[in-house]
């Protein structure tokens, strides 16, 4: 399945907790769009977050993020890693 990694920005003071929340909000939808999200770290001082998931499409991933909440409209392919 192909790998993604979106970026959300705009979420200056971010917390462990709130982090751990909009994460859980995704796992808790996911399944509906065949999602897998694997991932996600955040840093308070510039707002942004990234996650990591498997996905059918970028716009699976688009789709959850939205109805979780926390949408964002940058999601990039990661075709190769290491």
């Amino acid at each position: 399945m192909p790998r993604f990694m979106d970026v959300h920005e705009g979420m200056h003071g971010i917390t462990d907790e709130a982090l751990r929340a909009a994460h859980q909000a995704d796992l808790d939808i996911q399944d509906d769009e065949g999602v897998d999200f694997q991932r996600a770290w955040g840093d308070p001082e510039s707002g942004m977050v990234w996650c990591v998931s498997e996905a059918p499409d970028a716009e699976a991933v688009k789709r959850i993020h939205e109805r979780a909440g926390h949408p964002t409209t940058t999601v990039y392919p990661v075709p190769v890693e290491v």
